[in-house]
């Protein structure tokens, strides 16, 4: 999937729900491929600390995936803070889906939804990098 492939992904992503309010693809090096806030929406974190939440994923995923063998791969995780909904998913192993939501947000959809793009675009003929 070349850069631009991951914007078609990002778009499809936060077509899913109005009340997503962030999404980013990155990698497990922390490189950013493609991240923008929906219009209108305020960054709760500075640049500084939204690199160091995407370094926490990072680490997050590869401590799931030690115990993998034994369990299975992880398919999503979300956390709830006070303020927004977090979600983060592999897309394969070298790249991360990660969402943020309003509070209110039913996640449950978002998830669900975000799963099947995701595999939709593994299995399209155009692939993923």
């Amino acid at each position: 999937m070349r850069f631009t492939d991951y914007k078609i992904l990002f778009d499809k992503i936060m077509a899913i729900d109005p009340k997503i309010r962030f999404a980013t693809i990155f990698d497990m090096k922390g490189t950013v491929l493609h991240s923008e806030h929906r219009e209108g929406v305020e960054n709760l974190l500075s640049s500084d600390e939204s690199k160091k939440s995407l370094q926490l994923a990072i680490n997050a995923w590869r401590s799931r995936n030690e115990v993998s063998e034994k369990i299975g791969r992880g398919k999503y995780a979300l956390v709830e803070y006070e303020k927004i909904k977090r979600i983060t998913m592999p897309i394969d192993s070298d790249h991360i889906l990660y969402i943020t939501t309003d509070v209110e947000a039913d996640h449950a959809p978002i998830i669900y939804r975000a799963l099947r793009i995701k595999q939709d675009a593994l299995h399209s003929p155009e692939g993923l990098p």
